[in-house]
């Protein structure tokens, strides 16, 4: 059996698969409250399915991007199993785990994640001859930025908010293919992608695997309080 975690954005998943097949899944709104809630919900998808972590045989975790506590949280829970019960790690895109959803639509597939301060992450993905393949890497840009780059038609998906859905089909008209996608299911893709890969011979070191960020955090210097700026005048 194969658990997946996927703590990449405010929206948070887990499953249960058996060879990529989906058992069972586990999804919420963590806000930012990761770090508290993976834990108690992981006992919960274990006790609902009559199994425990030790017939677990392989790991697959989203690394990013996306939220940054939320990567920290997801990787190092994910890391700190694979090394105690010593199985198999697989990282996967939280972008890839997102067009996976919609491999089979028959045109290059377009993920979006919310980057913040107006950006977006994104990707490209294609599936031909059934090979699936990332054929333009992760990068941050805005919609605007975006809509001057894709000439041919694309299937969107991911976390789009409603105005950038509606400037996108304004700018791009007939070639803007929305796809609707729950971002609470992504575990489940991100089991059978990483069971693809387990196949394939690939797993990842958890001793040197990093959550994938692809932008820095912005950290502004917070604001003193009113009295105690003027506690420090009256000094």
């Amino acid at each position: 059996m194969e658990l997946a975690i996927d703590t990449s954005t405010a929206h948070a998943s887990i499953a249960l698969s058996h060879h990529g097949e989906l058992k069972a899944e586990v999804y919420w709104h963590a806000g930012q409250n990761h770090t508290v809630e993976l834990v108690p919900h992981l006992i919960h998808l274990f006790e609902q399915n009559d199994t425990d972590i030790h017939r677990i045989e392989a790991l697959m975790v989203a690394k990013g991007p996306g939220s940054f506590n939320g990567l920290r949280v997801g990787l190092a829970t994910a890391k700190g199993l694979a090394f105690t019960l010593g199985i198999p790690l697989v990282c996967i895109g939280t972008l890839e785990t997102t067009a996976y959803a919609h491999a089979d639509a028959g045109f290059p597939i377009r993920p979006i994640l919310q980057a913040g301060r107006g950006e977006i992450a994104t990707a490209v993905f294609t599936k031909d001859d059934g090979q699936w393949t990332k054929s333009f890497a992760e990068y941050v840009t805005t919609i605007d930025d975006l809509c001057s780059t894709v000439k041919e038609q694309n299937v969107f998906c991911g976390e789009i908010k409603p105005e950038q859905l509606a400037q996108l089909q304004k700018k791009l008209g007939d070639i803007v293919v929305f796809k609707e996608s729950s971002p609470f299911s992504r575990a489940s893709y991100l089991a059978e992608l990483g069971w693809c890969r387990i196949e394939a011979g690939y797993f990842d070191d958890p001793s040197t695997i990093q959550p994938f960020y692809l932008k820095k955090p912005s950290i502004t210097k917070p604001r003193r309080r009113k009295h105690d700026a003027m506690s420090n005048m009256r000094k």
